[in-house]
């Protein structure tokens, strides 16, 4: 975090464990990071396991801790994003109510998700996924991060969907600078992204020299950047993966200053 203090990011995201097991951490770390630094935090909120009760409860906790920003998601189910979504009793069942409940609860700026590839549950179809964000947008959200992905034409066409629907929320692209196939591999998994072929292929072509992987995993990830900013995005949302050293190496290839 300090690392990447010094390139003046415009937030810093810390997101829940997986099944929201780390809800509590998430709140002592975001309420650490704003009171030690001088970068907003945006804090995640999730669905899962919680009741509305709960919910307000971390609103609270956000509010008292200074922290202006929330990226509202359901969340993975406790048995991974495979598995069956079960309800708590008192609580919600999809985003749109937790961007609901942060915008009645105070003066947050709302962040939700969006997937250039599709979200996982929408099989497809990308118009469903668009009503979804539009009716997110008309509850509070107000700016939209993406889940990771490879191909900049797909993050341009989710944005054109969006603004031929009037909205005005802005699409931040999520990079992730790969730098350990298995982890690559694990997060595809987990958040429904798929792996083109010819990234694979790649990788499979380099086997286990890791610092390979790694050079070329910047090398695929400086390329969407580039592609991004020259086709509009109005910045990057970096999957850091609790390590600065590639985000800062990709920082430096871009020329960013």
């Amino acid at each position: 975090m300090e690392s990447l203090e010094s390139l003046s990011p415009t937030f810093i995201s810390v997101t829940y464990g997986a099944g929201g097991s780390t809800r509590e951490r998430t709140i002592r770390i975001t309420s650490e990071i704003t009171k030690r630094t001088h970068i907003p935090t945006v804090a995640h909120l999730t669905c899962v396991g919680s009741t509305e009760v709960e919910l307000k409860e971390v609103l609270g906790h956000y509010r008292r801790a200074g922290i202006k920003s929330i990226m509202a998601l359901r969340g993975d189910p406790t048995g991974g994003p495979g598995a069956s979504w079960i309800s708590t009793p008192g609580g919600f069942d999809h985003a749109d109510q937790l961007v609901q409940l942060a915008a009645e609860s105070g003066d947050f700026t709302i962040g939700v998700a969006a997937f250039p590839d599709g979200h996982p549950a929408s099989a497809g179809n990308m118009d469903q996924d668009i009503d979804v964000l539009i009716r997110k947008e008309s509850l509070g959200a107000s700016f939209a991060t993406t889940q990771f992905f490879f191909d900049a034409s797909k993050w341009s066409a989710l944005v054109e969907k969006l603004s031929a629907r009037g909205s005005s929320m802005p699409v931040i692209p999520g990079i992730l600078p790969i730098t350990n196939v298995k982890q690559l591999e694990r997060m595809a998994e987990l958040g429904g992204t798929p792996i083109p072929q010819e990234v694979r292929e790649s990788f499979a072509k380099i086997g286990a020299d890791s610092d390979a992987v790694r050079a070329r995993g910047i090398e695929i990830a400086t390329e969407l950047c580039r592609d991004l900013l020259e086709a509009g995005a109005p910045g990057l949302h970096f999957y850091t993966m609790n390590t600065s050293t590639a985000t800062r190496e990709i920082y430096t290839n871009l020329g960013i200053s």
